[in-house]
Order: C-alpha cells, then structure tokens, then sequence
C-alpha cells in the first residue's frame, strides 16, 4: 500500500479516548475529542457504549460487546501511533479486561484512567464486576487515575468528605496499586484536587466555579491531563493546566438543552457567530451570486 502522506503536514499527538458516546455530546468520547482538539492534538475514539442520554441525565446504556470493542482498539493501533490514552466509561467487566489486555500488548507513555462509575444522575456506568477488577487490575497499569469524591469513597471504601481525607484516599489507592492519584474535590466548599503520586502531595487550588449544573467536567479534565502529557508536561503542570482549562470552560458553559449545561471546550478559540440572518455572500468570481444577473 502506497503511503498517502508522504508529502503532508507533520502530525500532532494522536491520543485515543476510550470511552462511552453521549449523545448530546456534553460528556463522553464527544467531549474528549473536543478537549483533545482544543489542545491541538488529533483524537481517536473506541466506544465502550452507545447510551441514551441528553443533558436531562441518563436514560439508557447498551454496551458493546467486548469483542467488538477489542476490534476497535487492534484497528486503531495498527494504524496510528498513540501518544495517550484516556480512559472513561467501561460499563462492565469485560470492556475492563479487554482494554487491560489492549495496555499489556502496547506500550503507550501516559495513560490517564477516569474511573467513571455513575453518571450525575445517578445511572450505574460500571458493574459490580467491572469495580473489582478495575480496582485489581486496571488502576495499577494507568499512568494516573482522577476519581472524585464519590468515586474515592467507592474505591476505597472510606468516607471522603474534606482535603485530609483526599490525602487519606490518594494514598490508600496507591497502596493498592495506582501509580499516581487525582482526587477531584470539585463539589466542596473549596475546589480543592489532591494529587500524590507515590512520593508527594501536590494541592491544586482553586475557586469554587458552580459545576452542580454542568455535564462533563470529569471527561474534560482527562482529557486535559492526557493531552498535556502528551505535549511533555510533568503530572503536576499538566494537572494544574487541566484544571484551569476545566474551569474555564465551565465559566464559559452554555445551555443547549433543558438539562446540565456542556462546557465550552473551545473558550480559547472563540469566533464570533455571523448576526442572525444575515449571510454573507463570498465576494469572489466563481459564486453564481457575484455573477450580474442575465436579462
């Protein structure tokens, strides 16, 4: 096969999110990619489930087979070279084993593993299983793994519910295998996130932006981290640049339906949408519209 690209522009990072599809694109694969765009790298995407959901929350989930979601994964990787991966959703214990099988067999520098567990409006996003076995198995072959709050408490089976007991979690998931740790605090008085990644604790800082009514924060954030990982900064740098991204783009979150408002991820490159109604006609030759009409 001969190779198209030869002669074409330099390819930024590649990054694969592995992850279910939202269909209203506030959270999921669809957020990743727009957050790996956002930061200039090019996304790729395995959908661990197809769910039915809008911003109203969580209908209804239908996952795919494992098979098929290995399938999806051995395509991808014979054909790009994957800087990272982030992983979200997962749905069971199978889809667990095969993207743990998927890790093993390639080495891939940053993996961030989202342990996505349920949804906000409280939707089952993982079995029972598929918890036992990403706490036994899939945590200790990810680079960095971001549970909130909720999710630390589930992993860890201890009450989580201020800066020292994020500390107290952090550390107890590294026991049980987790390379590095973010604890997101977003929903306490203080936005606090706890990073500590076997050696130190690192704080994240930062002000309390309103993010009970926002969808795919989660999803954004490691996405974020993925990426600025991917682009060579330490976890630290990239978990503090992660979190400004996600903050902003909650401040500059939107309402598209009548449900949680989705982040704009592309604050930074903001264009001014034309005024409604008019439409400019391209001024050049070749539109039928520039041509003097014919009488």
């Amino acid at each position: 096969m001969s190779n198209h690209n030869s002669h074409a522009n330099a390819a930024p990072p590649i990054l694969l999110t592995i992850a279910g599809f939202d269909p209203s694109c506030g959270a999921g694969t669809a957020a990743d990619l727009k957050t790996f765009a956002a930061h200039g790298c090019y996304g790729v995407g395995a959908i661990t489930a197809l769910t039915v959901q809008s911003t109203q929350g969580v209908q209804d989930l239908h996952l795919t087979p494992a098979a098929t979601l290995r399938a999806q994964l051995d395509v991808l990787v014979k054909d790009v070279e994957i800087a990272a991966v982030k992983i979200g959703m997962l749905g069971n214990r199978a889809n667990a084993a095969a993207v743990a099988e998927f890790l093993d067999a390639h080495t891939i520098a940053h993996v961030v593993l989202d342990p996505v567990l349920k949804s906000s409006s409280g939707a089952e996003l993982l079995d029972g299983a598929g918890v036992k076995y990403l706490t036994a198995e899939l945590m200790k072959r990810a680079s960095v793994i971001t549970p909130n709050i909720d999710e630390a408490e589930a992993l860890t089976g201890a009450s989580v519910k201020d800066a020292a007991e994020m500390e107290a979690a952090a550390r107890k998931l590294v026991e049980m295998g987790a390379r590095a740790v973010i604890v997101k605090g977003g929903h306490l008085e203080r936005a606090v996130d706890v990073l500590f990644d076997g050696n130190e604790v690192v704080m994240l800082g930062g002000d309390r932006v309103k993010t009970e009514n926002t969808h795919g924060t989660g999803c954004a954030f490691a996405s974020a981290l993925a990426a600025q990982l991917a682009l060579g900064r330490s976890l630290s740098e990239a978990a503090t640049l992660a979190k400004a991204y996600v903050m902003k783009a909650i401040e500059k979150s939107y309402a598209i339906g009548k449900g949680r408002l989705p982040l704009d991820h592309f604050y930074r490159q903001r264009i001014e949408p034309p005024a409604r109604g008019i439409h400019e006609v391209p001024q050049h030759g070749l539109h039928p519209a520039a041509e003097p009409a014919a009488h």
